[in-house]
C-alpha cells in the first residue's frame, strides 16, 4: 500500500507543481489575486475554505470519535465547522462595517500594541501547530513513528508542499485547493459507495452500540457549539480568504463551506461510527475497516488523508508568510521575505514531529481553548461595537491561558484539580466546565470594561 501511497503523492504534488506558477507579485503572492489582478472567484474560495479546513488530523479526529462515541462523537466534531458561519459574521463585522482590512489591524485600533501581540502569538502557534499536526499524521500513514517509511514521507511532503506554496504564495495555494477539493471528493464519495455497497455503512450501524459510550459525545458537542464563537477569529486561513475577494464572494463562500464541510466531516466520521460497531476486541480504527472495507477501499482512506494534509500544508504556509511580514512587519516587505518566513515554519513544523511527544501534541491541540479570550472580542467588539479598555482583553487573555493550560495538565496526567473538587472524570467533561468558566469570566471583564468606561464618559460630560 505504501507504494501507491507514494504514487499518490507523486501525483499529487506534480500537478500542484504545475498549477503554482513562480510569482514576484505582492498581490499575487499576499492576497491571493491572478496575475492579471482580479480576485478568487465564489468556487474557487468556497473549494478553498473547505479543503484548508477538512485537514489530515481532523479528517482522523472525526473518525475517531465516531469509532468510540458513536455518532454523537462525530456530530461534536463536525459542529466545529459551524465555525464558517460565525467566522463569515466576524469578518462581516470587522472588514465590511468596521473598515478594517484585517484582524491586525482592526485589534491594533481597539486594543493598541498588547492587543495585537497576544493575537499574533497565538496564531503562530496555530499555524505551526498545522504543519506539525498534518505532517504526524502523514509520517504514521507511511510507517511507524520513527521508522525510515515515516522520516521520509514526513520531510518528502513538508519540501513539496513548501516548494510550490513558495513559487506563488496564497494564488498558488487557491489554485491547488481546488484540485485538491475536488481529488478529495472523488476518494470520499467512491469510499462511501464502497461501505454502502457492501453494506457496511447502513442507517442500523448509526444506533448506539453496546461497546460506545455516547455521554462524551454529547459533551464534546456543547464544547464546540461554545468554541465555535472564537475559534474562527485565532484561524488565520480562515480569516486571510475573507479578506481577498467582494463582499457577496465572501459572505457565500463562508456559507457554502459551512454546509459543505460538515457534510464532507460527516461523511467520512460515519465510518469510524460503523467501525465501532463491529470492532473486534483491542482493535483500533485503521485495522477494524482494513477487516470491514479491504486493502482498496483502505488506500482511498488513506489517500484523503494525504490529500487534505497537503492542502492544509500549503495554506498554512501562505498565512504564515502573510503574519510574518504584512501583519507583523518582522521581515522586509516582498516576495523573499515570505519565502523565507514559509522556511521557518516549514523547519519548525519538521523538527516539532520529530520531538516524537505526546505532551506537545496535547499542548498544541488545546490552541482552541485559548482562543476562547477571543469571544468576548467578537461580540463586544466587533458586533455591539462597545467602547473596551485593553485591561479587559489582556484579563480575557491570561484567564484563557490559564484555562488550556489547566486542561493540559490534567489531560497530560501533572495535575488532578479539577475530579476531587468536581467528581468529573472524562477530559470532555473538564473541557466543558473550563470552557464555560474561561467564557463566563471573560465576558464579565468586558462588561465591567464597558461598564467603566461609560462611567468616564458620563463623568466629563
Amino acid at each position: 500500500m505504501e507504494l501507491y501511497l507514494s504514487a499518490a503523492v507523486v501525483g499529487i504534488a506534480g500537478t500542484s507543481l504545475v498549477l503554482s506558477p513562480r510569482t514576484s507579485s505582492v498581490d499575487t503572492f499576499y492576497l491571493g489575486r491572478s496575475p492579471a489582478g482580479t480576485p478568487p472567484s465564489l468556487l474557487t474560495l468556497t473549494l478553498s475554505q473547505v479543503t484548508t479546513w477538512i485537514f489530515a488530523r481532523s479528517l482522523l479526529n472525526a473518525a475517531i470519535l465516531g469509532y468510540f462515541f458513536g455518532l454523537p462523537g462525530t456530530l461534536a466534531y463536525a459542529a466545529y465547522y459551524l465555525s464558517f458561519l460565525t467566522g463569515g459574521w466576524i469578518v462581516e463585522g470587522i472588514r465590511f462595517r468596521h473598515g478594517f482590512q484585517s484582524v491586525q489591524a482592526f485589534l491594533a485600533a481597539r486594543f493598541g500594541l498588547a492587543g495585537v501581540t497576544c493575537y499574533n502569538m497565538l496564531i503562530a502557534v496555530r499555524l505551526v501547530s498545522e504543519v506539525f499536526a498534518n505532517l504526524l499524521v502523514v509520517g504514521l500513514l507511511f510507517g511507524a513513528d520513527g521508522s525510515m517509511a515515516y522520516v521520509v514521507a514526513v520531510v518528502a511532503v513538508a519540501v513539496v508542499a513548501f516548494i510550490y506554496s513558495m513559487r506563488g504564495g496564497l494564488h498558488a495555494s487557491l489554485r491547488t485547493d481546488v484540485l485538491q477539493m475536488v481529488l478529495f471528493l472523488v476518494a470520499l464519495v467512491v469510499l462511501v459507495a464502497v461501505a454502502t455497497g457492501s453494506g457496511v455503512l447502513a442507517p442500523s450501524a448509526f444506533t448506539l452500540g453496546p461497546l460506545q459510550d455516547a455521554g462524551p459525545g454529547w459533551v464534546l458537542l456543547a464544547v464546540a457549539l461554545l468554541q465555535v464563537w472564537s475559534y474562527p477569529l485565532h484561524d488565520p486561513v480562515m480569516m486571510d480568504r475573507g479578506f481577498v475577494a467582494d463582499r457577496r464572494t465572501t459572505r457565500l463562500s463562508f456559507y457554502h463551506a459551512a454546509w459543505l464541510s460538515i457534510v464532507c466531516v460527516i461523511a467520512f466520521g460515519s465510518l469510524g461510527v460503523v467501525a465501532g460497531h463491529q470492532r473486534l476486541g483491542d482493535e483500533n480504527l485503521v485495522t477494524t475497516l482494513t477487516r470491514l472495507l479491504g486493502d482498496p477501499s483502505m488506500l482511498l482512506f488513506n489517500i484523503a488523508l494525504i490529500i487534505s494534509a497537503m492542502s492544509t500544508l500549503d495554506s498554512a504556509f501562505a498565512s504564515a508568510a502573510k503574519l510574518s511580514v504584512v501583519d507583523m512587519r518582522l521581515l522586509p516587505p516582498g516576495v523573499a521575505s515570505g519565502r523565507l518566513a514559509m522556511a521557518v515554519f516549514l523547519i519548525a513544523g519538521i523538527v516539532l514531529v520529530f520531538l516524537g511527544s505526546r505532551d506537545l501534541f496535547s499542548a498544541v491541540a488545546v490552541s482552541g481553548t485559548a482562543a476562547l479570550y477571543l469571544a468576548p472580542v467578537t461580540v463586544f467588539s466587533i458586533w455591539l461595537r462597545l467602547d473596551i479598555p485593553v485591561w479587559s482583553y489582556l484579563a480575557s487573555f491570561a484567564i484563557a491561558l490559564a484555562g488550556a493550560a489547566l486542561y493540559f495538565a490534567e489531560e497530560s496526567g501533572y495535575l488532578a484539580i479539577l475530579q476531587p473538587l468536581t467528581g468529573l472524570e472524562h477530559k470532555y467533561s473538564k473541557l466543558l466546565l473550563i470552557t464555560a468558566c474561561i467564557l463566563v469570566s471573560g465576558a464579565l471583564a468586558f462588561v465591567a470594561g464597558a461598564v467603566q468606561r461609560a462611567e468616564r464618559r458620563a463623568a466629563f460630560r
